[in-house]
C-alpha cells in the first residue's frame, strides 16, 4: 500500500496509550499522523465496552494509579475519572484475606493484633526457613517479606499460575511491585491519585485520536507492508513487540498470555467485590472481576464476572507480559541495540521497551518521548 508520504509526519503503529499519546501531541504541534492499528478497536489492553450499563475492561483489569499529578492532570482532560479505590480479596481454598499484606491480613493469617507481633512473626518465619543476605529469587523475597505462611497460600499458588514457572525460577523484583503495610489498610495501591474513567478508557483514546490531523486505520497490519512503511513515513512511533520487528533475528523474547472468560448474571452482586484472586495452584484462573463493583453503574439485577486464565503465549495470543528474567533481558538488550541503527524509528510502551509498565508510566514514557521529539 502506498502513502503520499507529504501527508504525513509521523505513522503510529499501535493505538494504545503510548501511540494515542503520542500523536494527539504530534498533531497539537502540528504534525499529521496516521495511526493504525492490528485490531479493531482503539486503545489497546485498556480497551471497555458497555454492557448493560456496565464498563467492561476487555483485557482484565485496569486501575489508574499514580504520584505523577501531571500525569493525573493529562489524563483526566479527556474523561472524568471515579475514586474508586482497589480493595482485593484473595480466596486460598475459601478461607478470605485482604490484599494487599496488611495488619488486617496478618490477623486472619495468624490472630496477631499489633504490627510488633506481625513483625515478630514474619521475622520467626524469615529465620526458620534460612533467609538471609539479599533474596536470589521470588520465593526468597517474598519469605523475607511477608513470611513462610503468607507466601505458601497467597502468594505461591498465584504467582506460579501466573508467570507458569516455579517461584525459585522467577526474579525477586516481582514481588517487590505489592505494598507491604503494618497498617489496617487494604488499598491496593500507595498513590495518591486513584480511580477508573467513568465513561471507560475508551472514551479517553476516542477523544486523544479525533484530531484534524489524525487519521485512524483499525485492522491494519504493520507486518503486512513493513518495508514500505519503513521506506515512505519519514517518523515512525512502533509500539509492538521489539523482537517482532527485527524478525526475532536474536531470538523470540518470552511473554506470557492470558485468557478471559465472562458470564452474565441475573444479579447485581455475585461476589461482593470488584476483584477477587484465587491463590491456590488448583484453581486453574487467578482472579475474578466483577465490574460493575468499579464504579457501580449498570443496570438493576444484572452483572457481569469475567475469570481470568493465565498461559502460555504464542504467536497466536497476545502478549500480555514480558518475562523479565536474566535470559530474556540479556537477549532484549540486543534488540534494543539493535533499534538504536533505525534513527527514523521510535521504539514505545511495553511490548516496545519489554518493559511491565503500569499505565502511568506508560503515559509518562510517550510524554517524555514527545518532549524528546521536538526538544521542549
Amino acid at each position: 500500500m502506498k502513502y503520499n508520504i507529504k501527508k504525513y509526519d509521523y505513522l503510529i503503529v499501535g493505538a494504545g496509550p503510548f501511540g494515542a499519546t503520542f500523536a494527539h501531541e504530534a498533531a497539537l504541534r502540528g504534525k499529521r499522523c496516521l495511526v493504525i492499528e492490528r485490531r479493531s478497536h482503539l486503545g489497546g489492553n485498556l480497551y471497555t465496552h458497555q454492557e448493560n450499563g456496565i464498563n467492561v475492561h476487555d483485557y482484565g483489569a485496569h486501575i489508574f494509579h499514580t504520584d505523577k499529578k501531571p500525569v493525573w492532570d493529562y489524563v483526566n482532560q479527556f474523561t472524568e475519572f471515579n475514586g474508586y479505590i482497589n480493595q482485593v480479596i484473595a480466596n486460598y481454598k475459601g478461607d478470605l484475606y485482604n490484599l494487599p499484606f496488611n495488619m488486617n491480613t496478618f490477623y486472619q493469617m495468624w490472630r496477631v493484633k499489633t504490627p510488633a507481633e506481625a513483625q515478630a512473626k514474619i521475622a520467626e518465619q524469615r529465620e526458620a526457613a534460612g533467609i538471609t543476605g539479599t533474596p536470589k529469587n521470588l520465593e526468597e523475597q517474598a519469605i523475607s517479606l511477608i513470611g513462610t505462611d503468607i507466601y505458601e497460600k497467597l502468594i505461591k499458588g498465584y504467582t506460579e499460575k501466573q508467570w507458569g514457572r516455579k517461584a525459585t525460577e522467577l526474579p525477586s523484583f516481582i514481588i517487590r511491585r505489592l505494598p507491604t503495610r503494618f497498617t489496617f489498610d487494604n488499598n491496593y495501591f500507595n498513590h495518591r491519585y486513584q480511580g477508573v474513567p467513568v465513561a471507560g478508557y475508551t472514551a479517553i483514546f476516542e477523544k486523544m485520536l479525533n484530531h484534524d490531523l489524525i487519521d485512524v486505520r483499525l485492522e491494519t497490519d504493520f507486518f503486512s507492508d513493513k518495508e514500505t512503511y519503513l521506506a515512505e513515513f519519514p517518523r515512525i512511533v512502533y509500539t509492538g513487540m521489539i523482537d517482532q520487528f527485527f524478525g526475532y533475528k536474536f531470538g523470540e523474547l518470552e511473554y506470557r498470555s492470558v485468557r478471559f472468560e465472562s458470564e452474565l448474571l441475573a444479579t447485581d452482586n455475585a461476589q461482593g467485590n470488584a476483584v477477587i484472586n484465587y491463590t491456590d495452584a488448583e484453581t486453574p484462573y487467578t482472579r475474578v472481576m466483577e465490574w460493575r463493583h468499579f464504579d457501580q453503574n449498570g443496570d438493576d439485577d444484572v452483572t457481569v464476572l469475567t475469570r481470568e486464565y493465565p498461559q502460555d503465549w504464542d504467536c497466536q495470543k497476545e502478549a500480555y507480559y514480558p518475562v523479565n528474567d536474566e535470559k530474556n533481558s540479556t537477549l532484549f538488550k540486543q534488540y534494543r541495540d539493535e533499534a538504536k541503527k533505525y534513527e527514523k524509528v521510535i521504539m514505545g510502551g511495553r511490548l516496545g521497551n519489554y518493559q511491565y509498565y503500569d499505565m502511568d508510566q506508560v503515559f509518562y514514557a510517550a510524554l517524555e518521548a514527545v518532549k524528546q521529539e521536538f526538544k521542549q
